[in-house]
């Protein structure tokens, strides 16, 4: 496995749309695998999207404490009711804000075998999945907030 390099604030790759991926193969879950590795090794990382790697690949890994979720392609199919969430981003280390996000979405993706998967989230996994997916389509979650928030 292996530490990648997360892309900064201001790199262009994070403002490009990601491509799908249209074969689950040893090279995709390989680069799963890096970009879990690298989530694990920063502070405070809930999820990471293959662009935050240099990655133009619309993959996506999460752990919010109830273990590893590896997405290929996902997509929200379904968001319910609304939240107000404090985000932040590994690729915008100490920058924080609040913004509006769905209190619960339904996602369809695939798992790391190529098996489709259908996955809820509340509260903080609505938030995160929401969050991720939308760094495959090149939006950053500076481009939701209300209000920067500071976090002590």
């Amino acid at each position: 496995m292996g530490i990648r390099q997360i892309r900064p604030f201001g790199d262009k790759i994070l403002r490009k749309k990601s491509k799908p991926v249209d074969v689950v193969d040893d090279r995709i879950r390989k680069i799963l695998d890096d970009m879990a590795d690298t989530m694990y090794d920063t502070e405070n990382g809930g999820g990471l999207a293959a662009v935050q790697v240099g990655i133009l690949k619309r993959l996506v890994v999460i752990d919010m404490g109830e273990g590893l979720i590896k997405l290929v392609n996902p997509e929200i199919i379904r968001a319910e009711g609304v939240q107000e969430v404090i985000e932040g981003c590994l690729s915008m280390p100490n920058i924080y804000g609040k913004l509006k996000r769905p209190a619960k979405v339904k996602i369809r993706a695939l798992n790391e075998y190529g098996q489709e998967i259908i996955l809820e989230g509340k509260g903080d996994m609505a938030k995160c999945f929401c969050h991720e997916i939308d760094h495959l389509d090149g939006v950053l979650f500076t481009d939701l907030v209300t209000e920067y928030a500071s976090i002590k």
